[in-house]
């Protein structure tokens, strides 16, 4: 299947994630995976579309490998437009166990807050597929948009403990929100990309919150110089 046509697309289930939603609604897919990713190895499962979208996220979890880690390192949108076709040099075991499953593309987006890639949405189509120039850039921009919802929910999840903190000591919480004002006047932007900011280098590096508003406030971080 190729083209703008949902010929291949399975219907949204009415619970899907808001994470996972817009691809569904906007590409012509069969289902659809978002977890949180970095370079230091942080990694979580925020929503899937159904049992295939997930079980194509957990091998790659399981298995440690595919499309995902190569969108992690190289923030490049990865196509398989055809998977039966082969062409899995790079993750072989991967190719043999998506052999068994009834997919027949698979598209892995980068999930992108400035430079840094914080997450993979995974999508898929139940026929082979290739995705025109536009749908490219209809996936890429919603990446963009659900970045900062993408951080925050994983942040939340495993990795932020600045909420247990800030209950137990508000000097913590006075401390982020000093940082959100420093980083706010150093990019020139709003206090919610700011704080969104913060909570993607920390999830980037693997580290709380806390420890980031901490190094701002301290000057030993200063956002100028890191990448946009």
């Amino acid at each position: 299947m190729t083209g703008s046509t949902h010929s291949g697309a399975r219907r949204e289930p009415d619970d899907v994630q808001d994470l996972c939603r817009p691809f569904l609604k906007s590409l012509p897919v069969s289902g659809a995976s978002v977890a949180a990713m970095s370079a230091s190895g942080s990694r979580m499962s925020l929503c899937s579309s159904g049992v295939i979208a997930a079980r194509i996220d957990e091998l790659q979890f399981e298995l440690g490998e595919g499309p995902q880690n190569s969108v992690v390192r190289s923030g490049r949108l990865v196509m398989i437009p055809d998977v039966a076709s082969g062409g899995h040099d790079d993750w072989p075991v991967l190719g043999a166990a998506l052999s068994e499953l009834p997919v027949g593309a698979i598209f892995c987006v980068p999930i992108q807050m400035g430079a840094v890639t914080v997450g993979v949405a995974t999508l898929f189509c139940d026929t082979p597929l290739v995705l025109d120039d536009q749908q490219q850039a209809t996936a890429l921009a919603i990446a963009s948009a659900i970045a900062a919802g993408t951080v925050q929910q994983a942040m939340v999840s495993a990795i932020d403990d600045v909420a247990v903190e800030s209950a137990a000591a508000p000097a913590f919480r006075r401390e982020v929100h000093q940082a959100t004002g420093i980083v706010l006047v150093q990019l020139k932007t709003t206090a919610t990309i700011a704080y969104a900011r913060l909570q993607a280098y920390a999830f980037a590096n693997g580290i709380t919150v806390h420890t980031v508003a901490r190094d701002v406030v301290s000057g030993s971080l200063n956002f100028e110089d890191t990448p946009p």
